[in-house]
């Protein structure tokens, strides 16, 4: 004995599916997993829609998965809708219609994903809306990599070019009058040698650089002392090796697509 599965749609008629026969110009197949997805949301909803068979021919119009499905539940009754069609034309043209206006429908993704994973959808099998659940961490990996691509973007290195004829000099490049007066007084200090050398060693923070200047000049430099500027993080041309010497520290926002990239 089959399934017996609650009907609450409009119908007609209820009939037996095996003697049902399928329209044979239905150009749409339905794969195996299709209909047993089709089948499950059956079985735990009942019937929300017939399955349409036109009075002219006999065949049925719409609803040739909802059939299948019910072949594989084993049901010993299906509603039926017979509708009248004034001519073979009309038949296969809501035929067509019925699968051609469902694909044109567009899926707001962001829209659909909060929803599914809304509270509502506790405890709830999630396969039921037709939805595997693994299709949520596949939209993650999705807008994972469209971050990362993004993020790609923004944090491109500086390309450093001459803007001026010279070179500018060395005094242009950093100021350390207030390091200097600090050194001082440290060095005038009662404070043991072994703490005079740890603030003199923290006076250096009080050193400012001109990072406009500091650019301009390693643009003129030669590539060997390019190489130690960037090792003394005066300029940033590798973000990774930036990061990696923790010359760099990004928001937390930030650095968290910057990790999705790695």
């Amino acid at each position: 004995m089959g399934e017996k599965i609650k009907i609450h749609c409009s119908h007609t008629e209820l009939r037996d599916p095996t003697s049902l026969v399928e329209h044979p110009r239905n150009y749409n197949t339905h794969p195996a997993e299709q209909i047993r997805l089709l089948a499950k949301i059956i079985k735990h909803q009942g019937w929300r829609n017939p399955i349409t068979v036109s009075k002219r021919s006999g065949f049925v119009v719409k609803g040739h998965g909802r059939l299948a499905a019910a072949m594989l539940l084993k049901t010993e009754k299906v509603p039926v809708d017979v509708q009248d069609y004034k001519d073979e034309a009309s038949e296969v043209a809501d035929m067509i219609a019925d699968n051609r206006i469902a694909e044109l429908a567009e899926a707001d993704q962001d829209a659909l994903k909060d929803l599914l994973v809304d509270e509502v959808f506790n405890d709830f099998d999630l396969e039921v809306t037709g939805y595997d659940p693994k299709m949520l961490i596949d939209w993650d990996n999705e807008e994972n990599t469209s971050d990362s691509e993004n993020y790609s973007r923004k944090i491109e290195a500086p390309i450093y070019e001459p803007k001026e004829k010279k070179q500018p000099q060395i005094n242009e490049l950093y100021d350390s009058q207030k390091q200097a007066d600090l050194t001082e007084k440290i060095e005038k200090s009662k404070a043991p040698e072994e703490l005079k050398d740890f603030l003199k060693a923290a006076a250096t923070r009080h050193c400012v650089f001109k990072y406009d200047r500091i650019a301009e000049y390693y643009s003129h430099a030669d590539p060997e002392i390019q190489d130690l500027m960037e090792q003394s993080a005066l300029v940033i041309i590798d973000f990774d090796k930036a990061i990696e010497n923790g010359f760099v520290k990004l928001s937390d926002e930030i650095a968290n697509l910057y990790a999705k990239q790695k």
